[in-house]
């Protein structure tokens, strides 16, 4: 028997927001696992009239990429603000996975005009404010980082979180299928950049290009 997928809800949101909390910043990212392309990062800010979320919404990884693609405009409907950053595979390579996960982050933040007062952050593990030695000289002063709740299963459970997950992932599917037109014979526009044993075959032909993480054993 299949058990039937869990819908997200907004029981936390609504717990924080009887706490005092104006404006929460939801924030989940995609990418992590890949041998190509860049991290992304979405965060989603809502307030306490933000309504009913779009009945679709689910995990990005529950749904189909049509699904995902025709919940993008609900979804910028239904919050107050939302912002995507991203770090290069070349970031990778240099600050390391997490450290480009919080810089990932941080660009997100940079860019909204409604600034939350609390990051709803998926996972256990808090790497938006984590002190990074790799990233000594970048300049990260001018991004205000408001305290973060790390909850896992977020982007399952949470639906701001889960929305986060949708934007995040729809605009790196985009970009990985167009990375493909520009470096052929990967399969990225199917493999999203992970690396399936068509991937490390091409690898093993064509060479390494400028998206992949030279710093991941790639051809192992």
């Amino acid at each position: 028997m299949h058990q039937s997928v869990a819908m997200p809800t907004l029981d936390v949101e609504t717990q924080l927001f009887g706490d005092g909390v104006d404006w929460i910043g939801s924030l989940d990212e995609v990418g992590t696992g890949s041998g190509a392309g860049p991290c992304h990062c979405a965060i989603v800010v809502i307030g306490p009239s933000c309504g009913p979320f779009p009945s679709r919404l689910r995990d990005s990884k529950l749904l189909s990429a049509p699904t995902r693609e025709s919940l993008v405009p609900e979804i910028e409907r239904w919050v107050s603000d939302y912002a995507i950053g991203s770090a290069s595979a070349a970031e990778i390579d240099q600050f390391g996975l997490t450290a480009a996960l919080g810089l990932a982050g941080r660009r997100a933040l940079a860019q909204l005009s409604v600034a939350p007062s609390i990051v709803l952050l998926d996972g256990q593990r808090d790497w938006l404010t984590e002190k990074r030695a790799s990233l000594a000289g970048v300049d990260l002063a001018s991004v205000r980082v408001p305290r973060v709740i790390t909850r896992v299963k977020a982007d399952r459970h949470c639906a701001s979180v889960a929305a986060a997950s949708v934007l995040a992932k729809v605009r790196r599917d985009a970009l990985l299928s167009e990375l493909a037109r520009q470096y052929p014979g990967y399969g990225w526009e199917r493999n999203k950049g992970y690396v399936t044993a068509a991937h490390r075959e091409a690898i093993a032909r064509l060479g390494l290009t400028p998206e992949h993480r030279r710093s991941w054993n790639l051809l192992g």
